[in-house]
């Protein structure tokens, strides 16, 4: 058996298009490519900042879910945003994920150009409590 395994969400995923998974297990590590606000029924990212935040933070939970644990095990969360303006939705459902000040992950947000639509995307690493 693979010691590393990929990791996708129907629906979320690269759509074959590029030979990228959406991120990959080492052992009790989770490592996560960009997440970006893609809506699975339609598979593009919607124009709003909204909608595709929401989005973002649905699929961070479905991801870990994947890989066999939850937002807790979440230990660094990389943001990316078109720009600055989405700070403040972002940080709402950054509280609403994370509501206790004493028991979030570290973060860093950055301002770039991102492709596709996307006005926010984030990555992720995890540790599992165990290996699953």
């Amino acid at each position: 058996m693979a010691r590393r395994k990929s990791i996708e969400i129907k629906g979320v995923n690269h759509h074959g298009t590029i030979p990228i998974p959406l991120g990959a297990k080492v052992g009790r590590f989770v490592f996560s490519s960009a997440i970006a606000g893609v809506d699975p029924a339609i598979g593009k990212i919607p124009d709003e900042p909204e909608k595709q935040i929401e989005l973002v933070f649905d699929h961070v939970h479905r991801f870990m879910e994947v890989a066999g644990g939850t937002s807790a095990d979440i230990g660094r969360m990389t943001v990316y945003l078109q720009d600055e303006q989405y700070r403040d939705l972002v940080n709402q459902a950054w509280v609403s994920m994370f509501p206790d000040a004493a028991n979030r992950p570290a973060r860093h947000t950055v301002v770039k150009d991102l492709r596709a639509g996307a006005l926010v995307q984030v990555e992720i690493t995890a540790v599992l409590r165990e290996e699953a």
